[in-house]
């Protein structure tokens, strides 16, 4: 398991070349997937700023490892905008606010995620609906009440 804020300014190198093609500037996330879609890359060249999560081979504690750089290649109009979340308040469906995003915990494999930590509590990754510009939308507890269940 592996936190975004421990992801962020890692670099990135390839497997094949072991070539640095940059460090994590942010990562997308798919709401649609509940998974990571993106790398966003600072000190990189023009033609690889972004990088798919489908190109990632490992993500560790020291080093992002992308399979080589033809698989980082072209493909940025692919790219979806990005949303930032750190930061950002979390509201449920029905529009109840439950504190903002502190840090997310994703899978260092697949680029699931699992949870979303709040000052408020956890929030399980499945929950998640939606990233907009203003909130990080996901759905409420059993029930339907609103209340996040824990």
């Amino acid at each position: 398991m592996m936190l975004i804020t421990q992801t962020l300014g890692l670099p990135v190198i390839t497997a094949d070349e072991a070539e640095p093609l940059g460090r994590v500037e942010a990562l997308t996330i798919d709401a649609r997937s509940r998974s990571i879609a993106w790398l966003r890359l600072s000190a990189a060249p023009k033609h690889a700023t972004t990088v798919a999560w489908s190109a990632i081979e490992a993500v560790g504690r020291d080093a992002v490892i992308v399979r080589s750089r033809t698989a980082a290649g072209p493909g940025q109009s692919d790219a979806p905008a990005h949303r930032e979340a750190l930061g950002h308040r979390i509201l449920t469906e029905h529009g109840i606010a439950h504190g903002t995003v502190k840090d997310i915990a994703f899978d260092g494999t697949t680029g699931q995620i699992r949870t979303l930590y709040t000052a408020l509590g956890d929030i399980s990754g499945d929950r998640l609906l939606g990233l907009g510009s203003y909130a990080v939308v996901v759905s409420a507890g059993p029930g339907g009440t609103g209340r996040l269940a824990e």
